[in-house]
């Protein structure tokens, strides 16, 4: 086992030098076709943190004013893997001034010198796709005012990953690691001189990519919808370069635009923003209008579920539950047990919440981040919907193990509203009991109106449930959770019976339910990917226990009448800041 691993090793090391030495030997690209047209955004405010030294990745703020971007030690692989993506470069293009530009330019040819070679931790497919559009993208900026020495040494190095992708893009992992590297190869077959020759294969590919990795929902197996966000622009990204070149789009490629477009308008909360489950954030500001603008697919939202969620809305409130089984096997690493959890957002400002993805503040923080209690639905007798594996032995990834069998869901459009209904049996082989919630959203916005009902239907169930009865006497706990977004400011009103829920717009909220449970306002989390640690917020919980084979609890989320019918919401939303 030793002896195979050292060979193993050292055969890598001498392909990627072969990758190297025939990257020089094909004719290197000495300029562009045409020039390329930007297309990325970025953050002007992350941008001059940038130029001021402070290096913002994967949740590690590192200090490095004096230093270069490769001489800092990376806290951790994630780390590592944002700085040589180089999405980065995006910031300091947005940024745009002559600091800017001198540090984007120390940054790219600092990187040529220190890992050029073929082999490190950026010569992974998806990375290597990720750089190459950037560099693209920004070539102009980059290339401002550098000799032809320094000109050379760009395009040689951007010839040998685009040798590199040509050769190693099947490694990349199925989803949005494999739509990067191609992305990558296609933008760069199209855009260098003497690399033409491999857009073909890479064009094909990702026709082939489309066709087995979008499904009939326009979504993706990891249900993520800030990965789908990212696969879309990806998508738009390559078939406006396929256009510009005379060359057109495969019937594939543009199907699956037109299938992620309306997905994303469903899986999109009324202030522009993403729902975050499974892993994904809100999306990067700006991105999700401009993928959609550039896609010119005009259908508004899906039919139904859009991979795997239902949205409801009504008066600029949106609602968006998780309605479907979580991901399984391999696409299940970031997978969350959130199923019938969903998220509430008026006008601007996001009300209910989950606690969001840990990922970037450790091991425990991703682990807790995907529970059930970390997410607004019933969790019963403190039990997770499904549990998570040992890590794997080969990638490391954490899978979920054991989650519900099934899924029913109805959506229906009635005169005072629209009305989601769903149940699933994740915890009907340990109690017989299935979890089955119904959300009314009224017609004017104003009002949510839910129960969540502890249903044992059949005999089987029944009897089991008997069995759970005798082992918990008391009765079966339940705690239904409301996570809400740390902006909000939550108070317990009318004698314990209330949760005032104060906005920054000024609209005021009222959580009531009808008794059944115990009601309490206790501290939570809110996860967030671009802050160093996890921020304060609250949850409103509903506790009770249930004896019998049906239990209904009902709740209602309203507005307090005072609060007028449209608001105009001037408040702004506080900086990003490093704390």
């Amino acid at each position: 086992m030793f002896r195979s691993d050292r060979l193993s090793h050292r055969g890598t090391r001498v392909l990627n030098r072969w990758y190297a030495h025939r990257a020089r030997k094909q004719p290197a690209a000495t300029g562009f076709v045409s020039q390329p047209e930007p297309r990325t955004i970025g953050s002007f405010a992350r941008g001059r943190q940038l130029v001021a030294g402070n290096l913002l990745f994967a949740g590690y703020l590192v200090e490095s004013s004096s230093t270069g971007l490769w001489e800092v030690l990376a806290p951790d692989a994630a780390f590592d893997a944002e700085r040589h993506g180089f999405s980065w470069l995006d910031d300091l293009a947005a940024a745009g001034d002559l600091n800017a530009r001198a540090k984007a330019q120390k940054w790219v040819w600092g990187w040529i010198d220190v890992h050029g070679r073929g082999r490190g931790p950026g010569w992974s497919p998806n990375l290597a796709g990720r750089r190459v559009i950037r560099w693209i993208n920004h070539a102009l900026f980059l290339l401002a005012g550098q000799d032809k020495e320094q000109t050379d040494r760009f395009y040689l190095s951007l010839s040998q990953q685009t040798w590199f992708l040509s050769q190693r893009w099947k490694g990349a992992a199925p989803g949005l690691p494999r739509f990067e590297a191609l992305t990558g190869l296609i933008y760069a077959g199209l855009a260098l001189v003497g690399r033409e020759e491999l857009a073909d294969p890479a064009i094909r590919a990702l026709a082939e990519e489309c066709r087995e990795q979008i499904d009939a929902q326009g979504g993706l197996q990891t249900r993520n919808p800030e990965e789908l966000l990212e696969v879309f622009t990806l998508l738009t990204w390559a078939a406006a370069a396929l256009n510009e070149a005379g060359r057109g789009v495969s019937p594939e490629h543009a199907a699956a635009i037109e299938r992620i477009a309306p997905a994303l308008r469903t899986l999109r909360h009324a202030d522009g923003g993403l729902a975050r489950f499974h892993g994904g954030g809100r999306g990067l500001e700006g991105r999700l209008d401009h993928a959609l603008a550039a896609s010119h697919v005009t259908e508004k939202h899906a039919d139904g579920l859009a991979m795997g969620y239902a949205r409801l809305y009504a008066g600029r409130t949106s609602v968006v539950v998780d309605a479907s089984l979580p991901p399984k096997g391999e696409a299940s690493y970031n997978g969350h047990a959130s199923t019938l959890a969903f998220e509430l957002t008026s006008g601007r400002r996001p009300v209910i919440v989950n606690c969001g993805s840990g990922a970037t503040f450790g091991t425990e923080w991703r682990r807790a981040g995907r529970a059930t209690p970390s997410h607004s639905t019933l969790c019963l007798n403190s039990r997770s919907l499904a549990r998570l594996s040992a890590p794997q032995r080969d990638t490391g990834h954490e899978l979920l193990l054991d989650p519900p069998d099934e899924v029913l869901f109805a959506r229906h459009e009635l005169e005072e509203g629209a009305r989601f209904e769903a149940a699933h049996d994740g915890y009907t082989p340990e109690f017989g009991l299935t979890h089955a919630r119904t959300l009314d959203l009224v017609s004017n916005g104003r009002a949510v109106v839910g129960e969540d009902m502890l249903l044992a239907l059949e005999p089987k169930e029944k009897a089991r449930f008997d069995r759970a009865l005798k082992a918990h006497s008391e009765g079966i706990a339940f705690d239904i959770r409301f996570h809400l977004h740390p902006d909000v400011d939550a108070t317990i009103d009318m004698g314990g019976a209330a949760v005032s829920l104060g906005l920054k717009s000024g609209e005021i909220w009222v959580f009531r339910h009808d008794g059944v449970a115990t009601l309490r306002l206790e501290p939570s989390v809110y996860l967030e990917k671009n802050r160093l640690k996890p921020r304060s917020a609250k949850q409103i919980i509903l506790s009770g226990v249930t004896m019998e084979y049906a239990t209904p609890i009902r709740w209602a989320l309203s507005k307090a009448q005072e609060t007028a019918v449209a608001v105009r919401d001037l408040n702004r939303e506080e900086p990003e800041t490093f704390d």
